[in-house]
């Protein structure tokens, strides 16, 4: 049980906050000389530093406030601050990290997120933005399995980290969002603090979020927040949001008449398991199929979700195609096959897909008025299984969901948790009349896989010694530095032809971590960030290719990881443009024939990011970096990254700036 006498008995809760303020200003007073008199100095004393400059015009009353004594403020020697409280509910969880960008309106906890709670777990990183900050937790979960927290401030705030949210919801991360909200109009300050304020901040985010609250005393907190990191982290994860009014952190916690502040114990939830009929079906229809296919999306959830998937595609001698939205099978393995197997299978199982529709149909965008027409990628009678978790949440705004599929077998279940059921099923429906046949589809796909590994490395040949770097020699280039590394490629954000993924042989769960859900610019250097944090507490060592256009979405992120010894490896994808749009532009001009119209390509313009040229190198050794480039010879980028790579051993992060082609 907690109370309001529970207070830490430790030097810092005896220690005076007020009296030490209080002392300071006397202190400082006391070595203020009086206006027009000297400072009296020593020959050895150092050279006193000049006045800081004022925001406000100065008068009288200012130089006064400046310079004096400061009024004795209240204190909360009646009782705990509310935000004590809620630091000691905050510990139980284990949160490691808390990225954040500082605000008025939850001043109240963190002060006694640094100062009650030491600065230690949570740990304040400051950040430049708030979507920053959700980007960093965001990458932080992908790399470690466990969530951050991050506070935004009110209305304002909130729209920052929006995006950032919403890149989470699409990639089922949790992520715990607390904003500062001013609620009593009565007593909050006019002006500013009024116009971040708003009755239901919650609303901005509610349509992207599992779950939200607005407590309204301590043991409400209490209640909440544990509700909150509990739905987050139950399958299917998802951000979670609460409004925190800044009296509730700021007033000494009252007596509830004689009841006791407790907080509740977290227990995890078991994730949904797909019904033992669905199952069965679904076993039946796998065993007997002749073409099986596994398509997986975030099916892996964890390292043990990759070895369920390589067993359950091993019992079928099905080909997988995984989507990428997580590391879910090694590419190394022969049954690793492209999306064109589609066509060929007669059964395809379907696990936390996000766009099953896009998987067994086309869409040819034919460019006036963005109209299309579609066109089945499946043979007809194809029978469709689908385990996916996210039928449990979806909502009706946001059109995350995609377009409406039609499957035979449907379990809204996730994955993983559904796996070691579905493995048993399969493997007591095989007939033995069909192990030889299951067998022999084996040997096909080794033989398949081993061309078409030759194929894609003879594509990464072509323009090898090309100026601007092509993609994949920048891929393979960062690769055959790292190869011997505990290596985690933490976001990928440029389109670099999906090279990693093609070239590299990735196994691990941490070798690939996705890309950002909700496809939002902006997201792929703070997530970098966050990875890169959680991969330092693990001994991994982080690399990520940076895209210009991403990057200069929100850069004050570098500031951080400079700030807080974050390393990374940044090789930069700088293609000096944001190249899919350039190709849009490109694509809807010749469909109208505007080029030779115009007699030149006016594609560029509105999407290239040149003249000036960007020193994104530059940028990162503003702001505490390592960084090297304009790097546009290709014999000069395996040095540098060898060189760079010397530097996040150390424990720096450091940034290649390497001038590539498009794609």
């Amino acid at each position: 049980m907690i109370n309001d006498d529970s207070a830490r008995d430790d030097s810092r809760t005896k220690f005076n906050r007020r009296n030490f303020l209080a002392g300071v200003a006397v202190a400082g007073a006391a070595v203020t000389s009086a206006p027009g008199a000297k400072a009296a100095t020593s020959p050895d004393a150092p050279a006193a530093p000049p006045p800081r400059p004022s925001a406000l015009p100065p008068n009288a009353k200012m130089a006064a406030a400046e310079t004096g004594t400061p009024q004795e403020i209240k204190g909360h020697e009646g009782g705990k601050p509310g935000s004590d409280f809620m630091v000691d509910v905050i510990k139980t969880l284990d949160i490691k990290y808390l990225p954040c960008n500082p605000a008025s309106s939850f001043r109240a906890l963190h002060e006694s997120l640094i100062d009650y709670g030491a600065n230690k777990q949570p740990e304040f990183l400051t950040c430049m933005h708030e979507e920053s900050a959700v980007g960093m937790a965001h990458g932080y979960f992908k790399a470690s399995g466990k969530p951050l927290m991050t506070l935004v401030h009110g209305t304002v705030g909130l729209q920052h980290a929006a995006m950032g949210i919403y890149n989470a919801w699409c990639d089922r991360v949790p992520v715990i969002v607390i904003g500062g909200n001013d609620m009593d109009a009565a007593h909050r300050p006019p002006g500013v603090p009024t116009f971040h304020s708003a009755q239901d901040i919650n609303a901005l985010v509610r349509d992207f979020t599992k779950w939200d609250d607005t407590p309204t005393s301590p043991q409400h907190f209490a209640q909440s927040f544990v509700r909150m990191y509990k739905t987050a982290m139950t399958p299917p994860y998802g951000p979670v949001m609460m409004s925190l009014d800044a009296g509730l952190q700021q007033e000494p916690i009252r007596d509830y008449g004689g009841e006791k502040l407790y907080i509740p114990r977290y227990v995890p939830s078991s994730p949904p398991q797909g019904d033992t009929g669905a199952v069965k079906e679904a076993a039946r229809l796998l065993a007997n199929a002749e073409r099986p296919v596994i398509v997986v999306d975030r099916a892996a959830r964890t390292p043990n979700g990759i070895k369920l998937l390589v067993e359950l595609a091993e019992a079928l001698q099905a080909a997988v195609v995984d989507m990428g939205g997580r590391m879910n099978f090694p590419k190394t393995h022969y049954l690793n096959r492209p999306p064109n197997v589609v066509g060929q299978a007669d059964v395809i199982i379907g696990m936390e897909l996000s766009d099953f529709w896009g998987v067994v149909n086309g869409y040819v965008d034919n460019g006036e008025h963005g109209i299309g027409f579609n066109e089945s990628k499946i043979k007809p009678g194809t029978k469709l299984i689908s385990i996916n978790s996210v039928e449990l949440i979806t909502k009706s705004n946001y059109q995350d969901f995609q377009r409406f599929q039609v499957v035979d077998v449907s379990m809204p279940a996730d994955a993983e948790a559904t796996l070691p059921a579905l493995i048993e099923a399969v493997k007591s429906a095989i007939p033995d009349s069909r192990k030889d046949a299951i067998a022999k589809r084996g040997d096909a796909f080794r033989k398949a896989s081993a061309n078409g590994r030759e194929n894609v490395k003879k594509a990464a040949a072509i323009a090898w010694d090309a100026s601007p770097i092509s993609t994949a020699r920048l891929v393979m280039e960062t690769w055959n530095q790292i190869k011997d590394l505990d290596w985690s490629l933490v976001a990928s954000e440029g389109n670099v032809s999906n090279w990693p993924n093609r070239l590299w042989p990735m196994e691990k769960h941490h070798h690939w971590l996705g890309r950002s859900g909700g496809y939002g610019v902006g997201y792929g250097a703070p997530a970098s960030i966050g990875a890169a944090l959680a991969n330092r507490d693990l001994g991994r060592f982080s690399v990520s290719f940076q895209s210009d256009g991403d990057l200069m979405y929100a850069p004050g992120v570098l500031w951080t990881a400079a700030r807080h010894k974050i390393p990374l490896l940044a090789v930069m994808h700088n293609n000096r443009g944001y190249h899919q749009e350039v190709m849009h532009i490109q694509r809807l001009a010749n469909f109208r024939n505007r080029v030779a119209y115009l007699g030149n390509d006016m594609a560029p313009l509105g999407t290239s990011i040149e003249n000036p040229d960007i020193e994104y190198h530059k940028l990162a050794q503003s702001m505490g970096w390592w960084a090297k480039g304009p790097i546009k010879d290709p014999a000069e980028l395996g040095p540098a990254i060898k060189e760079a790579i010397a530097v996040v051993k150390s424990g720096q992060p450091a940034l290649l700036n390497v001038w590539t082609q498009p794609r």
